[in-house]
C-alpha cells in the first residue's frame, strides 16, 4: 500500500496533523499499536481533557532550546483550537487560571479529531505495531505486523514514556536514533514525589489531606493544591514543581501561602488570646493538617501546642512561621513514569526545523508533539503543544 504521509502514533499530535494533511490532498494513513486512537486523551483531566489555557506563552515551555517553540504557538494558537472546538459543539468551561476543560467528556475532544480526520479522507489503523522504517529513493518504508507500507512522508508522533498502561514506548526516540539524531536525556515529569524516612513518618498519616500552598525549587516557585498521599506528595502545585527538580535537591513549602503567620498570631493575641492555636489556624487550613503539624513541631521541654495564643513568645512564633512558611523536604524521587502525564526531555530540537517540524538532515521524516525536547506546564499547555506542532507538520508534509 502506498501513500503521501504515513503519522505514526494516534495520539492528539498525530491526529491533528493528520487531519491538516488531509485537507490539503494528501492521502494519510495514521498507524498506532494501541487497540483505539486517543488513549490519553481519553484519561487525561480526570477524564474531561484540559484542552488548552487561554494564556499560552513560550514561558510555559521547558527546553534546551527556549525559542524553538515560538513559531508554532504563534502560528497555531489556543484561539484556533478553542474555534474547532467551538464549530463542533464541544461545551466547555475555564477550571481557573484560564484552564479549558470540557463539560461533558473527553471523548468529545477525541470525537472532534477524528471527525476532522474523516472528513480529510484520512485512514486510522489501530492494532498496527511498527517493526521498521527505512528510507528510500521514493520516500519511506514502514514495516509492520501487518504488512509494509510505502510513503513519501513520515511523521513521528509517538510519544513519549510516560503512562506506560497507555501504551507508551521509546519507539520514537529509537526511531530518531536510528536516523542519527541526538535525543536529550529523558524523565519522568508532572509527577508526584516520593518521600522517605521520616519525611514519610511526618506525611504519611496525611494522606488525603489536600490543601493550597506555595511550593519552590532552587529555579522556580508555584501556588496551588498540595496533596498529600501514603507515599508522599502530589496535587497540581506538586506536579508543576517537578518540571524543574532534580533528585538530590530539596523544595520549601508554604502552607500559608495568602497569610503570613506573624500577623496573624499577633491579631489573635488581641482579640482570642485564650484560645488554642490548632482551633484557630482550623480557620485557614484543614484541622487534621493543624493538628499533626503542630504534634510535629512539639517536644516535650518546650510543649508548644498546648498552649493558648497569648502564651506564645517570640521564639515559638519564629519557630511556628518555619514549620508552616518555610518547611524544607528532600523528596527521595518520584513515581516515575508510571503517573507522569509528560516525559521531560527528549528528541534535540537543534535537529528539527521550528517552522515545519522536518528533521534538518533527512527529508521527509518529521517529529511533533512529546517526543520533542518540549515540556508543557500543568494546565493544558502540552495539548497545545500537540496541536500546533501537528497543524505545522500537517501544512507541509
Amino acid at each position: 500500500m502506498k501513500v503521501d504521509v504515513i503519522v505514526l502514533g494516534a495520539g492528539a499530535a498525530g491526529l491533528m496533523c493528520a487531519a491538516t494533511a488531509g485537507k490539503r490532498g494528501r492521502s494519510v494513513l495514521v498507524l498506532d499499536h494501541a487497540n483505539k486512537p486517543g488513549k490519553k486523551i481519553l484519561m487525561s483531566g480526570g477524564g474531561r481533557c484540559n484542552f488548552t489555557n487561554m494564556d499560552v506563552t513560550p514561558d510555559n515551555y521547558l527546553s534546551d532550546n527556549a525559542h524553538f517553540c515560538k513559531s508554532a504557538l504563534s502560528r497555531y494558537t489556543q484561539w484556533h483550537f478553542i474555534e474547532l472546538v467551538t464549530q463542533h459543539g464541544i461545551a466547555y468551561h475555564d477550571k481557573g487560571e484560564g484552564q479549558l476543560f470540557c463539560d461533558n467528556k473527553a471523548s468529545d475532544i477525541l470525537n472532534c479529531l477524528l471527525k476532522e480526520c474523516e472528513a480529510a479522507g484520512v485512514t486510522v489503523q489501530t492494532h498496527t505495531e511498527i517493526e521498521r522504517v527505512e528510507k528510500n529513493a521514493q520516500g519511506f518504508t514502514v514495516e509492520t505486523k501487518r504488512g509494509d507500507y510505502q510513503c513519501e512522508s513520515v511523521v513521528v508522533a509517538t510519544g513519549g514514556l510516560s503512562i506506560p498502561t497507555m501504551g507508551a514506548t521509546g519507539f520514537g526516540y529509537t526511531l530518531a536514533e536510528q536516523f542519527g539524531l541526538k535525543v536529550k536525556p529523558r524523565t519522568a515529569s508532572l509527577v508526584p514525589f516520593t518521600l522517605s524516612g521520616h519525611w514519610q513518618d511526618l506525611t504519611a498519616p496525611l494522606s488525603g489531606v489536600s490543601l493550597r500552598a506555595c511550593v519552590s525549587s532552587d529555579r522556580k516557585n508555584f501556588t496551588d493544591e498540595l496533596l498529600f498521599t501514603h507515599r508522599g506528595l502530589s496535587g497540581p502545585v506538586i506536579l508543576q514543581i517537578s518540571n524543574y527538580w532534580a533528585l538530590g535537591e530539596k523544595i520549601t513549602i508554604d502552607f500559608l501561602p495568602a497569610e503570613n503567620l506573624t500577623e496573624l498570631m499577633a491579631g489573635w493575641r488581641k482579640n482570642n488570646g485564650k484560645q488554642e492555636l490548632k482551633n484557630l489556624l482550623a480557620t485557614k487550613i484543614p484541622k487534621r493538617f493543624v493538628q499533626m503539624w503542630l504534634d510535629a513541631t512539639h517536644n516535650a521541654r518546650d510543649p508548644i501546642k498546648s498552649k493558648t495564643i497569648a502564651e506564645y513568645t517570640t521564639a515559638d512564633i519564629e519557630r511556628l512561621t518555619e514549620y508552616f512558611h518555610r518547611w524544607d523536604v528532600k523528596p527521595s524521587g518520584t513515581e516515575g513514569y508510571r503517573t507522569a502525564e509528560v516525559t521531560l526531555g527528549g528528541i534535540d530540537t537543534d535537529e528539527i526545523s521550528s517552522k515545519t517540524f522536518e528533521a534538518k538532515n533527512i527529508q521527509g521524516l518529521y517529529f511533533i508533539g512529546e517526543v520533542l525536547d518540549v515540556t508543557g506546564w500543568l494546565g493544558g499547555f502540552n495539548f497545545q503543544w500537540a496541536w500546533a506542532s501537528g497543524w505545522c507538520a500537517g501544512e507541509v508534509a
